[in-house]
């Protein structure tokens, strides 16, 4: 089955957010997003490990390059979280793991802790499931977190996903521990 991919609006925007695909030259701002999230983040080794180790700016360009090349070949979706009045990347996320027979994605967010609280996170993780909906014709938008995860947990609640349920002792953070994991979904 051959499918035919849409083309992509290069820009989002909600109340309170610019949401769009990471370019060339993004590298900085988020790697100062990053850096600011970095500690709330590490609180969840096992299902965030790339949060384990500070990213320099060139690591931060890369991924930005990547992403921006990435989006563009329709393989993954990555999106910065641009705040409208101070044009600060409060965030990222995206649409990962196409599969295009269902059509399904993995949500993916996180935010800046000076951010959180605001309730960007679900302004952006919303938009994110709604244009899977619009542009993708996607019939599944899932979200998976660790179980101890309370933001991303409410985030997901919010914006009306369902929890289907928990792998117990699913991930092994690095000191050891196991740790569930909450499989959350929306459905068309």
């Amino acid at each position: 089955m051959t499918l035919a991919i849409p083309d992509l609006p290069a820009v989002l925007e909600t109340d309170r957010l610019i949401i769009r695909s990471p370019q060339p030259g993004d590298g900085p701002d988020l790697f100062d997003a990053v850096v600011d999230a970095l500690a709330d983040l590490r609180q969840f080794p096992a299902s965030l490990p790339w949060a384990m180790e500070t990213p320099s700016v060139d690591e931060s360009e890369s991924f930005c390059v990547a992403g921006s090349e990435s989006f563009q070949a329709r393989k993954d979706f990555p999106f910065l979280f641009i705040d409208k009045t101070s044009r600060v990347v409060v965030g990222a996320g995206g649409l990962h793991r196409p599969r295009w027979t269902v059509p399904a994605f993995e949500l993916g967010f996180w935010g800046r802790s000076s951010f959180v609280g605001r309730g960007l996170f679900s302004e952006a993780a919303d938009a994110l499931v709604n244009f899977a909906f619009a542009s993708f014709d996607a019939k599944r938008v899932e979200a998976i977190c660790d179980d101890l995860n309370v933001r991303s947990i409410r985030v997901c609640e919010r914006i009306g996903m369902q929890l289907e349920g928990v792998l117990r002792q699913e991930r092994r953070a690095p000191d050891g521990s196991l740790r569930n994991t909450r499989i959350y979904s929306k459905c068309e």
